[in-house]
């Protein structure tokens, strides 16, 4: 067989250095969800900027995450990094994110950025709104930049929403539209760290909710979202 025909299914491993290469190894692996209450699970709530929505071609730009730690947003425990693309074009997206040429060029290099991410990540969960598209681009991009396999359980805001607050009528809205339902103020739209901030504090009030209905730990949560997925599924037959 001509093991050259399939050069192209092969995946070039990252350049790493040693010192990134010795941070890869030492990062810890996610834990298990488990049935303690909610206030006691730490949680990273995380945002990310893109060049685009495709998910097979463009490419992560920024990242912002704060903590929920003890039933609260700990404002000791943020991040933020812009990563640098040295062959980043200019795109209609930067009129929605604001990320120039020249913040892009003034980044981080993206191994040490999605490095200090998953430090900062730790073993805790993830949530994000509209989580599916966050999962799958920073799964690339850490596969990308440190051939890294992420693993982390993600829980989706977006979905949580609706299932705990069903007598909002807001089925499928976005951000904006459950910020204003709790009369939430968010700071700078489209920004990371700030979309971040905001999906924490609307975190923070579904969980209100959910303990009302007696889901009150983050294996509880996953399984009645797992739940509530099929039958959305199942009515949109």
């Amino acid at each position: 067989m001509n093991l050259n025909l399939f050069g192209w299914l092969r995946t070039h491993a990252p350049h790493l250095n040693a010192h990134q290469q010795q941070r890869l190894e030492q990062l810890l692996p996610c834990a298990a969800l488990n049935k303690s209450p909610l206030r006691q699970q730490r949680w990273v709530v995380l945002d990310l900027e893109t060049t685009g929505l495709n998910l097979n071609r463009d490419q992560v730009l920024s990242i912002g995450a704060v903590v929920i730690e003890d039933g609260a947003i700990d404002l000791s425990q943020q991040f933020e990094r812009t990563l640098l693309r040295s062959d980043h074009k200019v795109s209609p997206s930067v009129l929605i994110h604001g990320l120039g040429p020249s913040a892009i060029a003034a980044g981080c290099d993206p191994a040490d950025a999605l490095l200090d991410l998953m430090e900062f990540v730790g073993s805790s969960p993830i949530m994000a709104f509209h989580a599916a598209f966050d999962r799958h681009m920073l799964g690339r991009a850490l596969k990308d930049s440190l051939g890294y396999r992420l693993q982390h359980s993600f829980f989706d805001v977006a979905e949580m929403a609706p299932m705990l607050c069903p007598q909002a009528h807001i089925r499928k809205g976005g951000l904006d539209a459950w910020t204003a339902f709790f009369g939430l103020q968010a700071g700078e739209r489209h920004h990371a760290s700030a979309d971040a901030l905001v999906t924490a504090e609307l975190a923070l009030i579904l969980f209100s909710y959910a303990r009302r209905q007696q889901i009150d730990s983050p294996a509880s949560l996953d399984q009645q979202l797992s739940h509530w997925r099929k039958r959305q599924e199942t009515h949109s037959f």
